[in-house]
């Protein structure tokens, strides 16, 4: 996630990408296994990856990003950048500090009732990320949640699964 910042020169789709109506922050907080994303370059060869969330004082977002590097057994990878939740009255909208002073875009596109799965995206739809409260799901939900991707303009062929194995 850490190229967010630095990301692409594709244009920005016209119409805006489609978010959830509103995001309860402190449901929202706490670890997010990610079952499959349109990786960035730090996360091609991720497993076990993991992005975990703690808010930290009004409208801003600890966060934790890790992963093993090429395998189970893997080298751990951790990176902290620093969320700002941009739209407060949806919480959807996120700015994400990788390096200062520049924030990436991050959206929550999607949330289910019981805030068991999401999915993470931008507006340039150059990224994505379908996570769960899991690390697993079954094949079905993962299928619904490649359509919702797709349905808000990702493409969904080049979604990757992340490997998730914990004993």
């Amino acid at each position: 996630m850490l190229v967010m910042a630095v990301a692409g020169c594709q244009s920005i789709p016209r119409k805006p990408v489609e978010t959830a109506a509103h995001v309860d922050l402190e449901r929202f907080m706490g670890d997010w296994y990610v079952i499959a994303c349109i990786p960035t370059f730090i996360e091609k060869h991720a497993y076990n990856a993991v992005e975990s969330y703690e808010l930290e004082g009004d409208h801003k977002v600890k966060t934790t990003f890790s992963f093993r590097e090429g395998g189970f057994d893997g080298t751990l990878r951790r990176y902290h950048p620093a969320g700002f939740v941009k739209d407060t009255q949806s919480n959807a909208v996120w700015g994400m500090r990788f390096v200062w002073p520049f924030k990436a875009d991050y959206r929550v596109l999607y949330v289910d009732d019981d805030y068991s799965t999401t999915i993470i995206g931008r507006q340039k739809r150059d990224y994505v990320w379908i996570m769960a409260r899991s690390p697993n799901i079954p094949q079905q939900e993962y299928e619904r949640l490649t359509a919702l991707a797709a349905e808000r303009g990702y493409d969904p062929t080049r979604l990757r699964k992340v490997p998730q194995s914990w004993h």
